[in-house]
């Protein structure tokens, strides 16, 4: 192999670890550019430059519904990209990272999660927020009004690992409110813990309010009121040994934008 076709390689690795920050920091620069005509642009006013990739994203299980969606009209608007999801517990994820998955960005359901992972991640920003309800099968049979409701050692209850983020969110309100739950099962993620309540196999169990919202007809929800609640937050970044890192960091930009945000809105997540 000649020196030069070497030298181009060991550029190329370089450019690989700043391409993500370049296109986040362009991405912030888009309402300055928007301000002159589309003949002052070389493509000609064209919608989209983004690089076209087909990306492997990491995303937590409480996310599996929207981001479908987000990933469909992403594609949509970048013709030639292909998202591929692949979603698990934030521990599950992180795992995975550190085990070297080949993956492009990930999005965890809590920042410390994500933190765990900051030397193989771009800088994350959180792109959406969620709050905890209590999941009871339809109708509420077993009456379930509130909180302390679920230390009734009658009721089954199931709740998300400790190392899960949702289990780690349950157990800070529910210490908060020194609330004593033996549950009958601890689930690897979320949605775990909704389909134990979905199959009758719970009375009750804790999940975001988004997941409680995906089974209509099959759980009702529980308001928890603020002071008693927690808030969970939903961290997105690109990952370093990613092959495709400018697609990667558009992506991740796009979720915080207006798109990517009404998307998560209208699925019940709130403003990061």
């Amino acid at each position: 192999m000649s020196q030069t076709r070497v030298q181009d390689r060991a550029r190329i690795r370089a450019r690989r670890r700043t391409a993500a920050a370049a296109v986040l920091t362009a991405a912030l620069l888009v309402p300055l550019a928007a301000c002159g005509t589309d003949r002052d642009r070389p493509d000609g006013g064209a919608k989209d430059a983004a690089p076209q990739a087909d990306l492997t994203v990491l995303a937590a299980a409480s996310l599996t519904d929207v981001f479908k969606t987000a990933g469909a009209a992403y594609e949509k608007s970048h013709p030639g990209t292909k998202i591929t999801f692949s979603f698990a517990g934030s521990q599950e994820l992180v795992a995975q990272v550190k085990n070297g998955a080949p993956a492009d960005a990930l999005v965890t359901a809590d920042t410390k999660s994500m933190d765990g992972v900051r030397g193989e991640t771009g800088t994350s920003a959180v792109i959406a927020k969620n709050r905890l309800v209590i999941a009871v099968r339809e109708g509420n049979p077993e009456k379930v009004d509130e909180l302390k409701d679920l230390g009734d050692p009658k009721l089954k209850v199931v709740l998300a690992a400790p190392e899960v983020p949702v289990g780690k969110y349950s157990k800070k309100i529910l210490d908060a409110q020194k609330i004593t739950v033996k549950p009958v099962s601890q689930e690897p993620n979320v949605r775990a813990v909704l389909s134990k309540v979905e199959l009758g196999e719970a009375d009750a169990g804790l999940v975001y309010r988004t997941d409680a919202d995906s089974a209509p007809g099959k759980v009702d929800a529980v308001a928890i009121p603020d002071a008693q609640n927690a808030i969970a937050e939903y961290p997105a970044a690109t990952l370093k040994d990613s092959d495709n890192a400018e697609a990667a960091a558009a992506f991740v930009a796009w979720l915080s934008g207006p798109e990517g945000q009404k998307i998560l809105q209208d699925a019940g997540f709130q403003k990061p």
